[in-house]
């Protein structure tokens, strides 16, 4: 009698911890979509989502507005947008998981991986550059996303649906360029080094990246929202919208009545190249600055940083990781994604242990710097967070 009593006893605390779990995890979404829609209706995007990772591993999400304004189809958590230069956390997880098993390392001169390419002995800086300079885009090469010249030959295959440029044929931009400085005697931030990564990789591996990434981390950390961003039509993809008179020549809308993005996005690669949902970014971020993405320790490369400009000291970028050494809340790790109709953010928050993500289905606004939209919403998004872990201490 006794011992049914106490197993009835344990039962009842079970089922009312349950409860209670239950009743504070609905009470986090109906905050998280609150703030969301407060934000939405001081500055007017057509829709967004984010998520939040505990350090329990729960994970809070959250969606707003349509992911289709002219057929008002509602925007849903389990939406994807692109996510831009956030992929570049992927790319270098790749190398620091491959030099781990010592096939191609951050010392590894690049003409080591790709001198016998023909193009190769006129890329700026050619002979010097190594594989780390690329990480920590220190290499001195320029930029061919804001180069005039790409930005006309992209706005021609749009105009002729023509497929994306090759990797090897958006280099050829800089190719013949005046470095902008020695490698690491400077920053300078290089969609086209990290396009040089992606071919080393490649040739060092003997597979393709994307089949690298989907071995080493999609199917293990169970990312089954994210997909290569290779392709027009991606599955459950919100329409992006964009400026008008874009230097591209896209139209405001970024996606065709048929569901296809009206350009090829398998331009953009190892510079960004995935689709995926705040709250597979938000899972994939915790699992990277925990030390928890690869069974090879790798935090410290991870976190090797150089500082982006003299005047800045705070402000670093790792191992294909932006870092903000000094802020009101701690060391703050991540990455910004920004392509044409969308916008994203993933940081980590190291004192307190959380994750924020969030995406946006425009970059109206944000890629001018012409609204706080991203800064405003990233700090009110780590207020929330520490607020739902201070409520998970109090459970």
């Amino acid at each position: 009698m006794i011992r049914r009593l106490a197993q009835a006893v344990i039962i009842g605390a079970m089922v009312l911890s349950a409860s209670m779990t239950s009743v504070a995890a609905q009470a986090e979404t109906a905050a998280l979509r609150d703030l969301l829609e407060d934000f939405r209706a001081q500055y007017g995007f057509p829709g967004a989502t984010t998520a939040i990772a505990l350090p329990d591993g729960e994970i809070v999400t959250a969606a707003t507005g349509l992911a289709d304004v002219e057929a008002g189809i509602p925007m849903a958590p389990d939406t994807r947008m692109l996510a831009a230069s956030i992929g570049k956390t992927f790319v270098a997880a790749t190398v620091l998981s491959i030099a781990s098993e010592g096939i191609l390392e951050e010392d590894d001169l690049l003409a080591d991986h790709l001198g016998d390419r023909v193009w190769f002995g006129r890329l700026p800086n050619a002979a010097t550059i190594t594989v780390g300079n690329l990480l920590h885009h220190t290499s001195g090469l320029p930029d061919h996303v804001h180069m005039g010249a790409f930005g006309a030959e992209l706005a021609r295959r749009l105009a002729s649906a023509s497929d994306a440029l090759t990797p090897e044929g958006a280099i050829a931009f800089v190719l013949d360029s005046e470095p902008l400085f020695a490698p690491g005697d400077g920053w300078a931030y290089t969609d086209t080094g990290f396009l040089l990564l992606g071919l080393a990789l490649e040739e060092a591996l003997g597979e393709t990246y994307y089949g690298a990434v989907t071995e080493r981390f999609l199917v293990p950390l169970g990312l089954t929202d994210t997909l290569p961003s290779n392709d027009r039509t991606i599955s459950g993809l919100a329409v992006g919208y964009t400026v008008p008179d874009n230097p591209f020549g896209m139209p405001p809308r970024t996606m065709d009545d048929s569901g296809a993005l009206v350009w090829d996005p398998a331009m953009e690669w190892t510079g960004g190249g995935f689709a995926s949902t705040s709250r597979d970014l938000a899972a994939w971020g915790q699992a990277l600055f925990t030390g928890n993405a690869m069974e090879a320790p790798y935090l410290d490369r991870l976190l090797d940083a150089v500082p982006v400009a003299p005047d800045a000291p705070g402000i670093l970028y790792g191992t294909g990781v932006a870092i903000n050494a000094d802020t009101p809340r701690g060391p703050v790790y991540g990455h910004g994604g920004w392509i044409p109709g969308y916008v994203s953010s993933l940081r980590h928050y190291a004192d307190p242990g959380v994750m924020v993500a969030f995406q946006i289905n425009t970059d109206v606004g944000i890629v001018d710097d012409s609204t706080d939209l991203v800064p405003a919403l990233e700090a009110a998004l780590a207020d929330l967070a520490v607020g739902f872990l201070r409520g998970l201490e109090t459970r």
